[in-house]
């Protein structure tokens, strides 16, 4: 522990110390890694793209070692990271503080970038392919990864995806799926209720029915190896009307589902499509329109699957399944068998105090070395 911690701490105070917020330009931290990579001898080649607001974002793919075509192994980190408190005034200047390393990123996922980093530019005598792939844009919607998907880019055998699983490999997540539904309505003075048609009565219409969806014909379609085991859906968002005293004549409401593997993430819009239709035969008038946002499908890789028995061992931890999402989908879809592995526990993320323990660090740096020894050695 006292030869590989000095080095990862190095190395995650200089991560920690770029501001790579997802609405910011993730290129430090590229130039950073790909200077390390390539000073140790990776090829890297970068895709770039513009988000939404117009800031440009980088991907990193960097390959070193014998062999053709694929990849034997990827490391997968996300380069971005959630907004911080700006009072939280050591959110980019790493701190330590009883076996536990503060800063924003240093749980999700900088301080597995580090161990990868620390892993793979010691690697030696590779005699098949390896691969470090670092992301932009995973926080707001794995924008980054699914560009490699549509170029092609980042194909391996097998893949350890980064994120904060306390050294417990995850071998299969649920999707995540948005959808924007609004219903429509006649304003109108509350006085008189029958002049007008309240979009807000008309969408608790549909939210009471898909409540009820959700309670019996989604737990019905189940998946066992989860907690729990099918599909959710969450209403977090709802806005509607002008006045206490108009009948309001919008109503709009954000539906988030986090489907199984195997179930379409379409699966929900159908059945919202359903709703809208028994609610329309029920009240001709009736008008809603959904709008559907995001479809990212679950994974699922095979417990017998050679990297999951490998991490399994290595780590000492059994393989696990989560209900959040992750960029393993994304990887799969580029061909590897792909686990989420990484220092730090996710329920200390995305918030002010996020911290990594240096145990995990040297313990994922540990296991990641023997990986690139196993899959490229």
């Amino acid at each position: 522990m006292n030869d590989t911690l000095p080095a990862l701490r190095a190395l995650l105070t200089d991560l920690v110390a770029l501001d790579t917020t997802s609405a910011r330009p993730n290129a430090p931290l590229i130039d950073y890694a790909q200077g390390l990579l390539e000073a140790a001898g990776f090829a890297a080649e970068r895709q770039r793209y513009k988000d939404d607001a117009g800031v440009e974002k980088v991907n990193l793919v960097a390959v070193k070692g014998g062999g053709e075509g694929r990849a034997a192994l990827a490391l997968v980190g996300h380069s971005d990271c959630v907004p911080y408190d700006v009072a939280w005034k050591d959110a980019l200047r790493l701190t330590e503080k009883e076996g536990r390393l503060y800063g924003r990123g240093a749980c999700d996922t900088k301080g597995f970038i580090a161990c990868a980093l620390h892993a793979a530019t010691r690697a030696q005598s590779l005699k098949a392919p390896l691969m470090v792939v670092l992301t932009a844009d995973e926080e707001v919607g794995l924008v980054g990864a699914k560009r490699l998907v549509e170029a092609g880019l980042g194909r391996a055998r097998h893949a350890i995806v980064g994120e904060p699983t306390t050294l417990k490999p995850v071998r299969a997540n649920k999707g995540y799926c948005l959808a924007e539904v609004e219903v429509l309505g006649k304003e109108g003075h509350s006085a008189y209720p029958d002049t007008g048609a309240s979009a807000i009565f008309r969408a608790g219409r549909f939210l009471h029915r898909l409540e009820e969806v959700a309670r019996t014909v989604l737990r019905e379609e189940r998946d066992e190896g989860f907690e729990p085991p099918f599909t959710t859906v969450n209403v977090g968002l709802i806005q509607g009307g002008k006045a206490k005293n108009i009948l309001p004549g919008q109503c709009r409401f954000t539906v988030e589902w986090r489907p199984i593997p195997g179930q379409s993430p379409q699966r929900v819009v159908e059945l919202m499509e359903h709703i809208r239709q028994e609610l329309v035969r029920a009240e001709p008038a009736y008008e809603a329109h959904i709008r559907v946002l995001r479809t990212d499908q679950g994974v699922s890789t095979r417990p017998d699957a050679e990297v999951v028995r490998f991490l399994a061992e290595a780590s000492g931890n059994a393989p696990v399944t989560v209900s959040f999402g992750t960029e393993a989908p994304q990887l799969t879809a580029l061909g590897a068998e792909a686990v989420v592995f990484g220092p730090g526990d996710i329920r200390v993320a995305h918030q002010t105090g996020e911290y990594v323990p240096t145990e995990d660090l040297v313990r994922c740096e540990a296991v990641l070395s023997r990986a690139i020894t196993h899959f490229c050695g």
